[in-house]
């Protein structure tokens, strides 16, 4: 079950990679987001980690940058990303 804010977020990933045939229910809140051949992820890559920085940075002024040593547990799911995005908002 997602939170308010978490289908926000999956709505903008939508958006910002053009992911057709997708809702944001159809984005599980702790499936994993990046890598090929898991169960339940979406199969992103680091291009779209990149326009998906883009986009929290012009939407909610949140940044990202990309030698953050904790970008592999931010990007893990969308939970963990609604996660982050709400504390750097705070």
């Amino acid at each position: 079950m997602h939170t308010p804010f978490e289908t926000e977020l999956a709505q903008l990933l939508i958006q910002t990679l053009d992911l057709e045939d997708i809702s944001p229910a159809d984005i599980a809140p702790e499936a994993p987001l990046f890598g090929f051949g898991e169960p339940d992820s979406l199969g992103l890559d680091s291009i779209d980690a990149l326009e998906i920085a883009l986009a929290l940075g012009k939407t909610y002024g949140v940044q990202l940058k990309a030698d953050d040593e904790n970008n592999k547990e931010t990007f893990r799911c969308l939970r963990s990303l609604a996660a982050y995005v709400s504390a750097q908002r705070a």
